[in-house]
């Protein structure tokens, strides 16, 4: 058995004070803030119309950017078949499709994406939800493209945020990795960039850190990057194991990789099959690939993290309401907990274990084996990281377009 670690912004972007009455005033960069209340902070004007209308309603008062502010995006049909094919992919993986209040946004000149320069005109925040544990809503970045994963690098004190950026299941090459600081301003929303500087990403979902090498999971392959400067380093494809829907990645002290395939297929017209299997993906340091674990206890695996303490994996369902525990040369993974189900997220963050749920659209709290809520009123809340440094909870909203930061107690 391998023994196994846990995983782990350029101009700074404008940051607004929470204004629920609608109104939101500039505040400058390093300017102080009020030291209670979420802040947003505006990473690029796009417009959530992005999304199939039935599953979130276009936003009419929010004016249509161009061709900069929507490269790779699409238009038109091509971008109601993306938000078609998403919405599908929800109802698939257990969550449904959801109308979700429309928050309004102020008309203006759009912001280019792929800078952190302040947009010229802020966008209001809604009311911080309810927090059943004590933590509270700290910061919202805005203007990110179907966010799926965060993750804290601690060594660079900075946050990466995976856009699939349409389709999770489309070999488009238009998906990117932004980097956030812990703050909010975002250093580059664009640092790693499908179709550019010979790079190749489609559909980035999980993200996972050793050493200065970013791992990234993208459909049927994971790719490597330089987390310093972006440089592309690696692929390794497993398309010849049937890897379909690779989503996570966890990384044990040997340097091997385990890699969640959660087993989902889209036919023409934008259906969901699962035609499985699930499974998790070993790839090794020399770069061989192999079936760790597989079969229908896995439940559609989607989230997975390193319990170093108990020298285990720890595993999340989407299709299921199972949190399981598997280490390396065990035939089938063991239930520990039981939840709401569509789960997303996990990290060991200290002693607690957080999972996040689009089921209930919660992150809880299950180290005792039962769920306490820790954060509550999220929608789509997908792949969380955890900020050990400064006890924070990184939730990407996958529909709505943003991440937010949360402190725990």
């Amino acid at each position: 058995m391998e023994p196994l670690s846990g995983r782990e912004p350029a101009a700074p972007g404008r940051v607004l004070p929470c204004d629920p009455g609608g109104v939101s005033t500039p505040r400058a960069a390093g300017q102080s803030h009020p030291p209670r209340g979420a802040h947003a902070v505006r990473a690029g004007h796009v417009p959530t119309d992005l999304l199939d209308p039935a599953c979130w309603p276009p936003r009419r008062d929010y004016p249509r950017a161009g061709a900069a502010a929507h490269q790779g995006s699409g238009r038109g049909g091509r971008s109601s078949m993306r938000g078609t094919v998403l919405c599908a992919a929800l109802a698939a993986l257990g969550a449904a499709c959801q109308r979700v209040e429309n928050t309004p946004r102020a008309s203006g000149t759009p912001a280019a994406v792929d800078t952190a320069a302040p947009a010229p005109t802020p966008a209001p925040v809604a009311p911080t939800p309810p927090a059943s544990a004590g933590a509270t809503k700290l910061i919202v970045v805005e203007g990110f493209l179907t966010p799926e994963s965060v993750l804290h690098d601690p060594v660079q004190d900075i946050y990466f945020v995976s856009n699939i950026n349409g389709s999770p299941t489309v070999k488009d090459n238009n998906g990117f990795i932004s980097r956030v600081r812990p703050d909010g301003a975002v250093e580059n929303l664009k640092f790693i960039e499908g179709g550019h500087n010979g790079v190749t990403l489609n559909a980035p979902k999980g993200l996972a850190l050793r050493g200065d090498t970013l791992w990234v999971a993208d459909i049927d392959a994971i790719r490597a990057f330089d987390a310093k400067t972006g440089a592309a380093r690696d692929s390794v494809s497993m398309a010849s194991l049937g890897a379909v829907f690779l989503n996570d990645i966890a990384i044990a002290q040997t340097g091997a990789l385990y890699v969640t395939d959660t087993g989902i297929r889209f036919d023409d017209v934008g259906n969901v099959l699962h035609p499985g299997p699930d499974r998790i993906f070993r790839v090794g340091t020399d770069r061989q690939v192999t079936v760790a674990v597989r079969g229908d206890t896995l439940g559609r695996p989607n989230g997975i993290t390193l319990d170093s303490v108990g020298k285990r994996f720890i595993v999340v369902q989407f299709g299921g309401r199972s949190i399981l525990a598997w280490k390396p040369g065990d035939k089938a993974p063991s239930v520990i907990a039981k939840g709401p189900g569509g789960f997303d997220g996990v990290e060991i963050a200290g002693s607690r274990m957080l999972v996040s749920s689009w089921s209930d659209s919660t992150v809880s709290s299950y180290e005792t084996g039962q769920e306490v809520k820790v954060i509550t009123g999220v929608p789509s809340p997908a792949d969380i990281g955890y900020d050990g440094k400064r006890k924070r909870v990184l939730i990407p909203v996958f529909t709505g377009n943003r991440v937010e930061i949360w402190q725990l107690p």
